[in-house]
């Protein structure tokens, strides 16, 4: 899709599944470098992806624009693969990396896997950073993640919004799975996209579109909708959780799969919080069939497909 648009010299779009992040890579004079990295099933496609990508040069220099295990899970890999490499994640989750707090960068309450990884500097909003041929502008984008970043290029309009804003919406909004106000810094964020006014989009997850007033109607209308009722957020939310697990698994048994999400936090707390009514089981069962109805699980005997 990356062909159809005017790009800035030295940047090309790797558009990934829903399991990995969008990967966008950059060479030119300034070096070369990505932006974000994917999950880390896919690290060894992501590593061949990169390399194809850059024509055999070393990769300089890796950002992350949050920390979510499908943005960073290939970060290890090319850190080994690149030893020269340097590393730039969002300022606010440095202690969390040194310390590795799999709780704080929310691995382990996602049920998630990532292996860890080293930075060497962060992106700090209101800065910029260079990238192919050109200074990109660091800008804060809380809600989906309170610590994320979208980069933003002002010749060229093009933006890499990360999951702040797709063309249907937005990401789940964690800080609201933990009980924090979220929502807020979503409208907020929307409104520096939307002052931004970006020509171009490269969303964190499907392909690149133009149309952003569209996609900023649809990511209000879709936020208005979960602050006038959070259950359905908290829906929203689990079943996200359970398919990534799904297209992670491709295939697993129900109870093994039932298992993992009792022992999963965000589930116990969303349950806890939203459906205490329903028993647990029962509330994910529900879930399930949901996503079965929607077409993206197929049950078979006592299997979970992926569709």
């Amino acid at each position: 899709m990356a062909e159809a648009f005017d790009l800035p010299t030295g940047m090309v779009v790797l558009e990934r599944g829903w399991l990995s992040s969008n990967n966008i890579v950059f060479s030119g004079s300034t070096g070369t470098a990505v932006v974000d990295t994917g999950y880390v099933s896919h690290c060894t496609q992501t590593l061949a992806l990169i390399r194809e990508a850059l024509g055999g040069a070393p990769l300089d220099v890796i950002l992350n624009t949050h920390l979510h295990s499908d943005h960073c899970g290939g970060n290890a890999l090319l850190q080994q693969s690149f030893p020269g490499c340097e590393t730039r994640i969002p300022p606010g989750q440095s202690r969390a990396v040194l310390d590795w707090d799999e709780e704080a960068l929310t691995f382990a309450p996602t049920g998630q896997n990532c292996p860890r990884f080293r930075f060497e500097g962060v992106l700090r909003p209101g800065e910029f950073v260079m990238l192919g041929e050109a200074r990109w502008e660091i800008h804060a984008a809380p809600g989906h993640d309170p610590h994320s970043v979208i980069l933003f290029e002002p010749s060229s309009r093009v933006l890499i919004s990360a999951d702040a804003l797709w063309a249907n919406g937005f990401g789940v909004v964690f800080p609201e799975l933990e009980g924090e106000q979220g929502f807020a810094d979503v409208g907020r964020t929307l409104d520096v996209i939307e002052d931004l006014s970006p020509r171009v989009v490269v969303p964190g997850h499907g392909a690149l579109f133009s149309d952003v007033d569209q996609a900023l109607g649809t990511a209000r209308s879709r936020l208005d909708n979960f602050m006038r009722n959070p259950a359905r957020h908290a829906v929203h939310a689990a079943k996200v959780l359970l398919k990534f697990k799904l297209l992670e698994q491709q295939r697993i048994e129900v109870p093994v799969f039932l298992k993992w999400a009792m022992q999963t936090r965000y589930f116990r707390m969303l349950h806890a919080r939203h459906f205490m009514e329903t028993d647990m089981v029962q509330w994910l069962q529900q879930l399930l069939t949901d996503l079965e109805h929607s077409g993206v699980l197929r049950h078979e005997d006592h299997w979970l497909i992926n569709t």
